[in-house]
């Protein structure tokens, strides 16, 4: 391996070990550390002395520039957090619609590292360079109430700020060529939406601009499930398209490199420099530079030395879920795909269909095995059918991105031949979708880590291939033994996990954040609770889809919606986009009808038949029942929603949304309930629910409180010790994750 890959290796290392192992003082104790490695490495044979010295004083400098740049870029940055102050702001982008308003990344006066900015809407008609002043409340991007995250950080940005009143804008440097890439790249999404109709327009401003505010929750589920969704980020494949597309209309390799390089650079800055698409250009760069200076290029180098030079601008992105798939997905395709390509391509000629298929695939797999891991970790998943999608789809995905990026330039000179030339893309993005849709229909296409035997089917998989590679026999037989062995224990596992959930009655609250999301199984049936969460970072549709089909759920029978606070229902739609519903069963009254509305139609266009509770019911339920209580409450959404009790087993709960006290009374007071054996804590566990006076109608054993990261204090410190005092067992998803509660009629229990 050449020096430069040792050292940018060792450094990439060393900042790694920053930002997931070592913190503090640690840091510079490692640092010390590698430096003593080094001094020893003068002790090895001549052949490995020089690399072992590179890689150790690599690591000390990776762990020291991780010190410093916290210190000096993170630090300040943090000692603003918590004021309320004036500032000004220079806008690095264009700002984007949010919950309250807009938001846009700017840099801060007198504060190194960027921000992002939350203020009202007149964001939005302005353009980067743009400077805005006013004041702002100051948080740390690094931590959000309660909880640490690392989406921002690993973007450099280090502080969040919240406009408070108006804001003052001044022009700056809005007319700087500093600017033109996102001026371009606006420019592009403009026209993207007149050249191409609905989802496709949606997907071409994705894989040209990078922008994926415009495709729509439908078509992203659809990509995600069928293991296609890293084609809307912009990456390597895009590049090597984009840079393709260069090669045809300039004359020679001297000129492609003079021109590629600033192309790659401009390109890079209009879709964003995220990791991946950072990645590509200095892989597809140290080519071209190789070109120029008659140096030979190889691909291990090239990777490490654009994980390298992006550590080196921010070393928070270590953290970035989208440079670890990246990287990991480009070192699978380097080391693993070329030997499956041979083995699978073997020692007889084949036709150009059959080579073209082999390779999709093999660096389908090849990415896939390095990758797995990764995506069971952050995503909770594993697509089993991804091989397939891509070599089904990824040919579509160059045809419309070069006819999508022809037509997009081509139109701004005469618009007729843009639209004529558009349509190639349209049909090949239309394409994908269609067949992303059908692809993530088919039974068996995903595996999910709400299984909890899946974490170690994965470390077997691992295992039996590791031991297929490092057998002295040579051949393709070992390797499909070691996969006839993965397939069948990954088909028993997925059976196991299933079998965890089939007593009398499985009640799941759901970890969706502060929020609501409960499942109920009895007897092969199925129903949802509420399904919906006040985090942004928590998507409680496809958490509760995902694990009803660990439960070996194919259809829902019953989705019950206590209300229609955003909490409890905002994950509603991309539920039933992933998975079919019976019957919706909710109250009638709404405070906000057109969100109301909005559900009721999803759900009719999915298939479910919709029904409202306007007085007590009881449905058959598996080996249990469930009982729907109608609103009782005057005033709110919280009073005027349902209350279900799921009963089986000999146990059973109850679960009565956002309710207060004295409508948990008009409870008990209109229905003769039963004693339950646990009881769902109303509106989070709030002061003004789960009553003494509910509690000493049900006398539940045990007490779910389903909460996460909250500015109201939920759950109450007076709602614990009544509960404790009541001899409730309490258990919080924010503090035990996912909580599963179980009765089976000869031994009931919780």
């Amino acid at each position: 391996m050449r020096r430069l890959a040792v050292f940018a290796g060792g450094f990439s290392l060393g900042v790694f070990l920053a930002q997931y192992a070592l913190r503090g003082g640690g840091i510079l104790l490692g640092a010390g550390g590698a430096l003593a490695l080094g001094l020893g490495s003068l002790l090895l044979p001549w052949e490995w002395r020089r690399r072992g010295v590179i890689l150790c004083a690599a690591l000390s400098l990776g762990l020291g520039w991780s010190w410093l740049y916290a210190r000096q870029v993170q630090r300040p940055a943090q000692q603003r957090a918590g004021r309320t102050e004036d500032f000004a702001a220079t806008l690095c982008g264009y700002a984007r619609e949010s919950g309250f308003g807009a938001r846009v990344t700017v840099r801060l006066e007198g504060v190194p590292g960027r921000a992002v900015l939350y203020a009202g809407e007149e964001l939005l008609d302005l353009v980067p360079g743009q400077v805005v002043s006013g004041q702002a409340r100051f948080s740390d991007a690094a931590r959000i109430r309660d909880e640490d995250v690392s989406a921002f950080t690993s973007k450099g940005v280090f502080l969040l700020a919240y406009g408070r009143g108006a804001l003052t804008v001044e022009d700056g440097t809005r007319d700087s060529l500093r600017w033109l890439p996102a001026r371009v790249g606006r420019a592009m999404a403009e026209r993207i939406q007149v050249l191409f109709p609905g989802d496709a327009a949606g997907f071409l401003a994705a894989i040209l601009t990078g922008d994926r505010g415009e495709v729509s929750g439908k078509a992203y589920t659809a990509l995600t499930e069928a293991g296609l969704s890293h084609i809307l980020a912009v990456s390597g494949m895009h590049c090597g398209f984009f840079m393709a597309l260069a090669g045809l209309l300039l004359p020679s390799r001297k000129l492609q490199a003079l021109l590629g390089i600033p192309l790659l650079a401009f390109y890079a800055a209009l879709t964003g420099g995220s990791p991946s698409v950072l990645r590509a250009c200095v892989m597809l760069s140290l080519p071209l530079l190789a070109i120029l200076v008659r140096r030979e290029n190889d691909g291990p180098t090239s990777l490490l030395a654009a994980l390298f030079l992006i550590l080196l601008a921010n070393p928070f992105a270590a953290a970035s879920v989208g440079l670890q798939l990246s990287f990991a997905a480009m070192a699978g395709i380097l080391w693993l795909t070329p030997k499956l390509c041979k083995g699978l391509m073997g020692e007889q000629k084949r036709g150009k269909f059959f080579r073209l298929l082999a390779a999709a695939v093999s660096a389908s797999l090849g990415a896939m095995a390095f990758t797995m891991p990764l995506t069971a970790c952050y995503f909770g998943a594993l697509v089993l059918i991804a091989p397939l999608s891509s070599a089904v789809c990824l040919w579509a995905a160059a045809w419309a991105f070069g006819f999508g990026l022809l037509s997009v330039f081509i139109s701004f000179l005469c618009l007729p031949l843009g639209a004529l030339l558009a349509l190639p893309a349209r049909l090949a993005a239309e394409y994908i979708l269609l067949a992303a849709g059908l692809l993530s229909k088919i039974p068996g296409h995903a595996v999910y880590t709400a299984n909890p035997y899946l974490k170690y089917w994965i470390a077997y998989a691992y295992l039996l291939f590791a031991a297929a590679y490092l057998a002295r026999r040579t051949g393709r037989r070992k390797y499909a033994l070691a996969s006839l062995l993965a397939a069948l224990t990954l088909g028993l596992t997925v059976r196991l996990g299933a079998a965890r959930y089939n007593h009398d009655l499985d009640v799941l609250m759901l970890d969706v954040g502060q929020g609501q999301s409960v499942i109920l199984a009895s007897g092969g049936s199925f129903a949802l609770v509420d399904c919906g969460s006040a985090n942004s970072w928590k998507n409680a549709g496809e958490t509760a889809a995902r694990q009803l089909a660990s439960m070996g759920c194919g259809r829902l029978d019953y989705l019950l919606l206590t209300h229609y606070d955003k909490d409890h229902v905002s994950g509603v739609e991309d539920l039933l986009e992933r998975l079919g519903v019976e019957t919706l069963l909710v109250p009638e009254e709404a405070e906000d009808v057109g969100l109301r509305d909005a559900l009721l139609a999803a759900a009719e266009e999915g298939g479910a038949a919709v029904r409202f509770i306007t007085e007590e019911e009881r449905l058959d339920f598996g080996r249990g029942t469930l009982a729907l209580y109608p609103p009782l409450g005057d005033a709110g959404d919280n009073q005027r929603g349902l209350s279900v009790l799921a009963s089986g087993g000999g146990g059973g709960i109850l679960i009565t949304g956002d309710m207060d006290a004295a409508t948990e009374a008009k409870l008990v007071e209109t229905y003769d309930l039963p004693k339950t054996g646990a009881l769902a804590a109303g509106h989070h566990g709030s002061k003004y629910a789960a009553s003494q006076a509910l509690l000493e109608a049900l006398e539940p054993e045990t007490a779910c409180i389903s909460v996460g990261s909250n500015g109201y204090g939920h759950p109450a410190e007076e709602t614990l010790l009544r509960l404790a005092r009541q001899g409730c067992g309490i258990y919080r998803t924010d503090l035990h994750g996912t909580i599963h509660l179980a009765w089976n009629q000869e031994d009931s229990h919780g």
